[in-house]
């Protein structure tokens, strides 16, 4: 038998054993779509984004600070950021506006906030802000910002100003709960962001 004439069976083999291999890499892949597809399902038949910062647990919090802005996660900052902004001379100079509290108060919202802090969350957002700031180092005699942290301003580099700043809607970039659907409940994914007068951003 000529030799190329051998080689029929084992060229036939290998042919075959692609096209397994190209079927089942397909099927994968469309699991994985799949997969992903149900990872973001949302309302309404989907199931709901999940929290990538741990969501506000303390009542007193959410009411104390929630009565004047949104009530930042304390996964948004880690714990030295937060004992700074709860310091009593800080609060009385709290951005511009005097958020003093009784003694009492301030140390139970401190505690709060700095024992659940960036540093102290499992969450991937949470620890790239906690990352962000220690990277960045001290912030000399200002207040520590979660707007000005190097996490945030690349999450949010490619935004214009007129999207954000210079939309009466939104105001700041401070503003989460603005743009972020999902952001009382601690979900800042992408897929959450509707922008006021511009709608779904799309990075």
């Amino acid at each position: 038998m000529p030799k190329f004439q051998r080689l029929y069976p084992l060229l036939a083999v290998a042919v075959l054993s692609l096209g397994s291999a190209g079927v089942a890499f397909s099927d994968w892949g469309e699991r994985e779509e799949h997969e992903e597809d149900e990872r973001h399902e949302g309302r309404g038949g989907w199931l709901r984004p999940r929290a990538d910062v741990a969501p506000v647990s303390n009542p007193t919090y959410a009411e104390e600070c929630g009565a004047c802005h949104m009530a930042y996660q304390p996964g948004l900052l880690p714990a030295a950021a937060w004992a700074r902004v709860m310091e009593p001379s800080a609060l009385t100079d709290h951005y511009g506006d005097d958020a003093s509290l009784s003694e009492a108060l301030r140390q139970e919202l401190a505690t709060y906030l700095t024992g659940n802090a960036a540093n102290f969350d499992s969450r991937t957002r949470s620890r790239a802000f906690a990352v962000s700031m220690a990277s960045a180092g001290s912030t000399g005699g200002t207040l520590p910002r979660i707007s000005t942290t190097g996490y945030f301003l690349r999450k949010h580099d490619e935004i214009p100003p007129r999207m954000v700043k210079d939309n009466p809607e939104v105001g700041s970039f401070s503003q989460c709960n603005n743009c972020h659907q999902g952001a009382a409940k601690g979900v800042y994914n992408d897929d959450q962001v509707r922008i006021p007068g511009y709608g779904r951003w799309e990075d």
